[in-house]
């Protein structure tokens, strides 16, 4: 999600006086377009009884780019029930709490459903994490045990964490002595593992998120969130598609340690029977290839893989990229030109942008185009059984259509709560369930802009405290290389297309924008800088 940005006010006038019926006056609240969906009402159902219990004619689930090593459906579940006997056996119960610090692989999956399969609980970090940030998260969610790279098994032993090394390519990696605990784990060698009772209240896993806010915070997320994440994300985006879900080859690189990549590769597309071909790390001179050689079909992405797949296309010959049917895009707003660039260069490709964050489990908004309507630039319409409203930063009334606002989510896949924070938790999270995003719907605009000049490679904007106005918007800017481009005509370009409110008033240049794994700009170092700095 993106950091807040308080400094757009509200607008004197709405845009529209045609109210959609969509939109209740009386209470100010959106609802979805789509009719709801009804989700499971039994309270005793977990995440991979869930994910498992849906039938389905895909053949081979999970694919490691780089070898060809293969994990087919019917072997699934059975290599996670073997792997849960396995945790069982080391003494992994209800509620411990898992760290998972890996790259994507195929083992990732089967990693993440046998330790819910046991009630435990899953968190996970980016595996390039230095020690002193693997150390806070496991004292703040009580970490025992951990899947990790061998190089790290030794550093998290010494943080008194029994730790098991993950081999990246199972047909090689596993042979050396170094996985000798994950080979007996997955060997299916300890009988069949007790499954306690789990509910759909109960913590599935905890994602750190940046939250609206401040440092890094530890969302909760039930498996029922799982569930209707499921159902109101990754299924019902199937269902509005006349192809078959399971004839569908899906591109993960997109990091499984995000709630993105993690509520598509890892959960929910496995209950489609759809194929996944993994890359362990991205890798932009293998990117075409992948693709024709296993006909990938589905690649979700991130504006900066969009623009290196775009820049891709314009160099290939016209068989290649011929098995794509769609890029999605979320984690980040796209200007439109890198919008307008891409669809020129692969015109066969249906594009479609969506939003959501770690604490809706992903859930929020998704595109849909068909041959009479498509808006490559929307992030789409409310997922089926979610509620937003659009909420006045300074007064906290609720806006109609036509205001710039605070965009607040609410339905069955926002998360329960941060952990070990009440403060947080009652700051985000409202009486009547709604969460606070701390995005604004407008700021979004302001980087669209600064990105179309044509001598700025890439762009962030961010807020400054100021004596006059208390905070006003800094622009932080990427030239393109040989540009001149001064900070003037960066202000005066901006103010030529924006109301006078939103005007950039301080730029600076930098080599690059700090980004996360999932590609979105990291405002709060911005942020540290400007304070440092301005």
């Amino acid at each position: 999600m993106a950091t807040s940005l308080n400094f757009f006010p509200q607008t004197s006038e709405p845009k529209t006086t045609h109210l959609p019926d969509w939109y209740l006056p009386e209470t100010r609240i959106y609802s979805s377009t789509y009719s709801s969906i009804s989700l499971p009402t039994d309270p005793f159902l977990d995440i991979v009884s869930f994910i498992f219990s849906h039938q389905h004619d895909g053949v081979t689930a999970l694919i490691d780019s780089s070898s060809g090593y293969s994990i087919s459906y019917s072997k699934l579940l059975p290599l996670v029930q073997s792997m849960a006997s396995g945790l069982h056996h080391l003494g992994v119960s209800q509620g411990d709490v898992v760290l998972l610090l890996l790259p994507n692989s195929v083992n990732f999956p089967i990693i993440f459903f046998s330790v819910l399969y046991l009630g435990a609980v899953v968190t996970t970090m980016n595996p390039l994490s230095n020690m002193m940030e693997v150390k806070k998260q496991i004292v703040d969610c009580g970490v025992r045990f951990a899947f990790t790279l061998l190089e790290n098994v030794d550093k998290l032993q010494k943080l008194g964490v029994h730790a098991i090394g993950v081999p990246e390519n199972m047909d090689l990696d596993s042979e050396k002595t170094g996985f000798l605990s994950f080979r007996k784990l997955i060997g299916g060698q300890f009988g069949k593992a007790p499954r306690p009772v789990i509910r759909q209240q109960d913590t599935a896993a905890i994602m750190y998120s940046s939250g609206t806010t401040g440092v890094s915070k530890g969302v909760v997320l039930t498996h029922g969130n799982f569930i209707a994440m499921t159902e109101l994300f990754v299924r019902f985006e199937a269902s509005q598609y006349e192809y078959s879900s399971s004839k569908n080859v899906y591109l993960a690189v997109l990091p499984m340690f995000h709630i993105y990549g993690l509520s598509l590769f890892v959960v929910g597309l496995l209950s489609l029977g759809s194929s996944i071909v993994i890359m362990r790390r991205f890798d932009a001179s293998e990117l075409v290839k992948v693709i024709d050689d296993y006909g990938v079909t589905h690649f979700p992405v991130v504006p900066p893989i969009l623009t290196t797949l775009t820049m891709r296309a314009k160099r290939v010959c016209e068989n290649s990229l011929q098995s794509l049917k769609q890029v999605s895009c979320g984690a980040a707003p796209l200007s439109g030109k890198t919008i307008e660039d891409f669809v020129q260069a692969l015109p066969h490709v249906d594009f479609i942008q969506g939003y959501g964050m770690t604490e809706s489990t992903a859930v929020g908004t998704r595109g849909f185009n068909n041959e009479k309507h498509h808006n490559y630039s929307s992030i789409g319409l409310l997922a089926p059984n979610m509620q937003a409203k659009v909420v006045d930063w300074n007064s906290g009334s609720s806006l109609p259509p036509g205001f710039h606002g605070e965009l607040w989510l609410r339905g069955p896949a926002i998360m329960q709560r941060y952990i070990n924070n009440v403060e947080a938790t009652n700051t985000t999270i409202d009486k009547d369930g709604w969460l606070r995003t701390g995005d604004i719907i407008a700021p979004a605009d302001l980087e669209a802009v600064l990105i179309s000049h044509p001598e700025i490679l890439d762009a962030a904007v961010t807020s400054a405290a100021d004596e006059v106005c208390g905070e006003i918007p800094v622009a932080f800017v990427v030239r393109r290389h040989g540009s001149t481009l001064t900070k003037g005509a960066v202000i005066d370009f901006v103010a030529n297309q924006v109301a006078p409110y939103k005007k950039v008033r301080r730029v600076v240049f930098t080599e690059s924008i700090p980004k996360s794994a999932a590609g979105k700009n990291l405002r709060k170092e911005l942020k540290c800088f400007i304070s440092s700095r301005l």
